[in-house]
């Protein structure tokens, strides 16, 4: 069932590093990350598309008497509080890369680049080598137009390279598929987290076998199949309407036997979306944390960016990737999915020190 109460933490600064040193903080740490609100922005769902919109202090918005909505409230606030699980032992209290690992002959942006298992096992190691945190390997292209591709082709794809990386690899190892069969698979052959962009809707299965891997998963939404997905999408409000799927799915995942800890969502920048559509998510993804689990935001490359640069070469929009991807993470976003990974681990050192005044571990 919708909600109709939503919370956006507001007026978010870079959190004090533990120094010896005493601070007094006046906001609060978000989801026990690098940063802390001062104020949460509250919206109501007042119709459909019409929302109301009113900022509060901490203080304020505890004090108050929310009346029916009073659980709704408390529920929201504390999340944004609670600091999230770690990932396959990886800690999400500073932001975290995903590099990207194509290993189709039809993405988006460098299909065909890795023609064999082993350029694609050098590529990752070397997105390992300039600072990702997680490779992530996509065996099927759900790129806007795209058609399935047949669980064995997949797996003839995936399975060499994720042989030549489980074990060998610092980063966690990602598996993005849809399919029950591969994800059984990927699991057995020692992937560290599945990242699913139907959030377990495309296979019947799924679920089930993502519940048994016992591995981390991301959520992500996405309006339709990628095949038709981009022909006229239309939300009532799109925030909060991605907002009202991911919490729909975090609840079946949950029923289905998956612990909260799991889990994280990806709001599917592109999948489904307009340029206004991409643009009010990322204005608003802070909107996510109030779920309660990790928020992975995906926008590298995307066509969105190349519509606002000018830039309609997809290899050619690193600057505008890097640019999303430190947005992003300026609303506590804990991991991004990025195809230029050195340019964008260079760019968080910098903003992490620029903002904190402080130099960052590497590590």
């Amino acid at each position: 069932m919708n909600r109709d109460l939503y919370i956006r933490p507001i007026g978010l600064s870079a959190a004090p590093r533990a120094s010896g040193e005493e601070h007094e903080i006046a906001g609060l740490q978000l989801a026990g990350g690098w940063l802390t609100f001062m104020g949460l922005e509250v919206i109501e769902r007042i119709a459909r598309d019409r929302r109301r919109t009113r900022v509060f202090g901490i203080g304020e918005y505890c004090e108050r008497d929310w009346g029916r909505h009073g659980a709704a409230a408390a529920g929201l606030f504390e999340a944004l509080r609670q600091p999230r699980a770690r990932i396959a032992g990886v800690s999400l209290d500073r932001p975290r890369i995903m590099g990207i690992v194509n290993l189709t002959p039809d993405s988006f942006s460098d299909g065909g680049r890795l023609a064999t298992a082993q350029a694609a096992i050098d590529h990752a190691r070397r997105l390992e080598e300039e600072g990702a945190d997680i490779l992530d390997l996509g065996a099927e292209s759900t790129r806007p137009g795209s058609d399935p591709v047949p669980a064995d082709e997949e797996l003839g794809r995936l399975m060499p390279v994720l042989e030549g990386l489980a074990g060998r690899s610092r980063a966690l190892i990602s598996v993005d598929t849809r399919k029950a069969e591969v994800m059984r698979r990927a699991a057995e052959a020692g992937a560290d987290m599945l990242n699913d962009v139907s959030a377990l809707t495309h296979d019947p299965e799924s679920m089930e076998a993502a519940a048994e891997s016992g591995l981390p998963i991301v959520l992500m939404h996405a309006l339709g199949d990628p095949k038709t997905m981009q022909d006229d999408p239309r939300y009532d409000d799109v925030a909060l309407d991605v907002f009202d799927y991911l919490e729909e799915r975090v609840r079946r995942a949950e029923a289905a036997g998956i612990d909260r800890s799991r889990l994280i969502v990806d709001p599917g920048i592109g999948f489904g979306k307009t340029l206004r559509h991409n643009l009010a998510l990322m204005a608003e993804v802070a909107l996510l944390h109030g779920l309660g689990v990790p928020v992975l935001v995906g926008a590298s490359r995307k066509r969105f960016i190349g519509t606002l640069s000018g830039v309609q070469i997809a290899s050619e929009r690193g600057a505008g990737s890097v640019g999303a991807a430190l947005a992003a993470v300026g609303q506590g976003v804990q991991i991004v999915r990025v195809h230029d990974v050195g340019e964008t681990r260079q760019a968080l050192t910098v903003w992490e020190a620029s903002v904190s005044g402080d130099e960052v571990a590497k590590s």
